[in-house]
């Protein structure tokens, strides 16, 4: 199969987990788009979505699928998302397509965060994809030279302002043992948003597309 082909498996997968008369949690990205396609097919048993981006936002609402505001929104049962990485523990870096922030704060509001990815994105030790960072603009320098303090090497992305009007500086050379600890500390720098590491609100269910099918794995299981 092609990655493409995974990715879309297990967004159809992902629809399992879709509480009939809810609003559903929907990511950003190449995998959370074949989610949306799949969403699409069963729109008129939900009653809407809170979206992650203005990109997945268009998608939702060209199948006429409504959007709600997050703070418009008492509960949410499910969040589906892909990763660009993901570790045994469920922790991932996410943000490579630039919209960690609101990924975060709708994972933080989620009762169930599925994960939706490929089995290339499965990794012992995450750090091998460059870490997102959301920076205010008037902090990118600063927040460089604090990174570069933690052993990484920060890039800005060039040309890529985020939903928010922020920037982003992807950090490379880390190694990542004790993801925890280091979100907090990157989250911790005056002028970061967020950082993309899911470590502290990690994943509950996530589905991983392989040769052999949806692999399902759970958080402890």
């Amino acid at each position: 199969m092609t990655r493409d082909e995974l990715k879309k498996a297990v967004g159809w997968a992902a629809l399992k987990y879709v509480r009939p008369g809810s609003v559903v949690g929907v990511g950003t990205g190449t995998t959370a788009a074949h989610f949306i396609d799949a969403l699409a097919s069963i729109k008129h048993d939900i009653e809407g979505a809170v979206s992650s981006s203005e990109a997945s936002t268009e998608k939702l609402r060209a199948y006429g699928i409504p959007v709600f505001d997050l703070n418009n929104i008492d509960q949410l049962s499910v969040y589906v998302d892909g990763a660009d990485e993901i570790n045994p523990q469920m922790q991932m870096i996410k943000g490579g397509g630039a919209a960690l922030t609101r990924e975060k704060i709708i994972a933080a509001v989620a009762e169930t965060f599925v994960c939706i990815a490929d089995q290339t994105k499965q990794v012992d030790v995450l750090g091998h994809f460059p870490l997102p960072v959301e920076v205010i603009p008037m902090a990118r320098a600063y927040v460089a030279r604090q990174l570069v303090k933690m052993g990484g090497l920060p890039e800005y992305r060039q040309d890529v302002v985020t939903d928010n009007g922020n920037c982003i500086l992807d950090v490379y050379n880390l190694s990542i043992v004790n993801p925890a600890e280091l979100e907090r500390k990157i989250n911790a720098l005056p002028g970061v948003v967020t950082v993309g590491l899911f470590a502290d609100r990690g994943a509950d269910v996530a589905l991983i597309g392989t040769d052999n099918g949806v692999l399902t794995l759970t958080r402890g299981g």
